[in-house]
């Protein structure tokens, strides 16, 4: 069974304090931390290889190796090499080891490496491939996001005018699969837009996203219990997925979509840069055919491409995504009214009684609005954009006010007709008048309760003269009655009287100055 090699810088420790410090076997074993058989096995290849101290410095760690380990350098030449960039996309599955990899490769190859030495070839070869490759990324795991510096200038047909875009880039982790698109703005309604067609083009959702400490999406950074935005939050709940920021001043921590960002910088926008654009459309067009070209292209130094590690690896492991993608909602502080509504865009939906004068927060989607307090959503309801509406629950109501909601503007003529004629008749202008006839609903309903008041004689009388003076109103005839002008004959229109005056000139005056002006401008031409 094959020892565990030594890593070279300390074999050169080794070395040298024999040569330098002429220090005992037992003294260098525990100066380099290795055992003292192991120090006297270097020493004696150091002797027949004939190796002084100055040699050793201006050696690299191959060079001596080789020298040090002839056996073992021509055995990895005659030996047939594992196909170390498999090895490294394999890695990248969930649960997969190089253990297990290892196990595979003796299976095929029984005279392969030993366990060490495969692990000692596989970190070389690690180390050969670019910075942002070499994290071992899980498949499915995290995806990372950030801006471009660089934006692009997008030309208004109307003013002229040019207006930069800014360039939002995603990258999955294990297969370098980006993602490029062009926005307005790093405002949230963007960044939000940007995050779900992000995951519509990955066709899944990956277990954790982590961003740049962005304020737009973060709004307190910390390592430990990072202060994400309630929006950004809320889309990450809806997906599924947890939002990891990386951590100020930690570059390695993003490493992945800083190379993504100047890969699309190089590929994509340099390619750009002799193009004019007329709108945000046709900038995003063009982006995603270059975007399918690079996720195409072949690797340098691994198998496949980015196309092909991602269906091999991240798609299968992605999450499903929602049946109905994320909406951005508007949030809106706001105190619940006397009536138990809150207003939202000037209709009113309506909150349990008991939060009366209370504060509480609309969440707001194309579709839906929430009610939450303290938290916890108190009143759900389908988003209305009738102006002036009511969305009423009647389980909200008190109890005194649910016997409203069973009125209708049927009911309420037909209960005015059976108490007068001109009741009825002013319940009819008044909802008739109105481009919703529940607009004059509540005017119709405070006539009623004078009634109960004055009696149906009074209310009749008061309702018939309202139609007379054209007052369609309920606060005319609450007037009419506080005033007792119910059977009030009505005045007569007195004649008009035309006054005379030296001073006063008259219609007349002006028709005959007007008819002068005329004939002075015909004989004029």
């Amino acid at each position: 069974m094959s020892r565990k090699r030594e890593p070279v810088r300390k074999i050169k420790e080794v070395l040298r304090l024999a040569y330098l410090d002429a220090l005992s076997e037992r003294q260098i074993a525990l100066g380099a931390n290795t055992k003292k058989s192991t120090v006297h096995d270097y020493l004696l290849r150091a002797k027949r290889a004939l190796i002084t101290w100055p040699q050793v410095q201006g050696m690299d760690d191959e060079a001596l190796e080789r020298l040090l380990f002839p056996a073992a350098a021509s055995s990895d030449i005659q030996r047939a090499q594992p196909d170390w960039g498999k090895v490294h996309t394999e890695l990248r599955r969930k649960h997969v080891t190089l253990q297990l990899l290892w196990e595979e490769y003796r299976l095929e190859d029984a005279e392969g490496y030993s366990y060490s030495r495969f692990c000692e070839l596989y970190q070389h070869f690690a180390g050969t491939v670019e910075v942002s490759m070499r994290q071992t990324h899980r498949a499915g795991d995290k995806a990372f996001v950030d801006y471009s510096g660089d934006g692009v200038g997008v030309i208004d047909g109307g003013t002229g005018e040019i207006r930069r875009a800014e360039i939002f880039v995603g990258v999955l982790g294990a297969s370098s699969y980006t993602y490029a698109e062009a926005t307005w703005t790093q405002e949230l309604p963007d960044w939000i837009g940007s995050h779900v067609r992000m995951l519509n083009y990955f066709q899944g959702s990956p277990c954790a996203i982590v961003p740049d400490n962005l304020k737009t999406g973060v709004t307190k950074p910390c390592y430990y219990d990072p202060d994400i935005n309630p929006t950004y939050q809320s889309f990450a709940e809806h997906y599924g997925l947890a939002i990891l920021p990386a951590r100020v001043r930690h570059p390695k921590d993003k490493a992945k979509v800083e190379a993504a960002v100047l890969l699309v910088q190089r590929w994509i926008l340099a390619r750009l840069r002799n193009r004019t654009f007329f709108s945000l459309g046709e900038l995003n067009e063009a982006i995603a055919g270059l975007l399918t070209i690079l996720n195409q292209r072949p690797f340098k130094k691994l198998p496949g491409s980015r196309q092909s590690l991602f269906e091999q690896l991240d798609k299968p492991a992605l999450g499903a995504l929602p049946v109905q993608p994320f909406e951005y909602p508007q949030w809106k502080k706001a105190t619940v009214n006397i009536d138990y509504h809150v207003s939202f865009e000037d209709h009113f939906y309506s909150v349990p009684h008991r939060f009366v004068k209370e504060t509480v927060v609309l969440r707001v989607t194309g579709t839906i609005v929430e009610v939450l307090h303290r938290g916890g959503r108190v009143a759900v309801h389908q988003r209305s954009h009738h102006r002036y509406g009511y969305s009423t629950i009647p389980e909200h109501m008190p109890a005194a006010h649910r016997w409203l909601s069973e009125w209708t503007p049927v009911r309420v003529v037909e209960w005015g007709r059976s108490h007068g004629d001109h009741i009825a008749k002013l319940f009819e202008e008044i909802m008739g008048k109105k481009v919703h006839p529940e607009q004059g609903f509540r005017a119709c309903l405070g006539i009623m309760r004078l009634g109960k008041k004055v009696g149906d004689e009074r209310l009749d009388a008061a309702c018939r003269r309202a139609l007379d003076i054209g007052g369609h109103s309920y606060r005319c005839v609450r007037n009419i009655l506080e005033r007792g002008q119910e059977h009030a004959p009505m005045s007569v229109a007195q004649p008009r009287v035309e006054c005379q005056h030296e001073n006063l000139r008259g219609a007349t005056y002006y028709r005959s100055i007007a008819e002068e002006e005329r004939h002075a401008a015909a004989s004029d031409h």
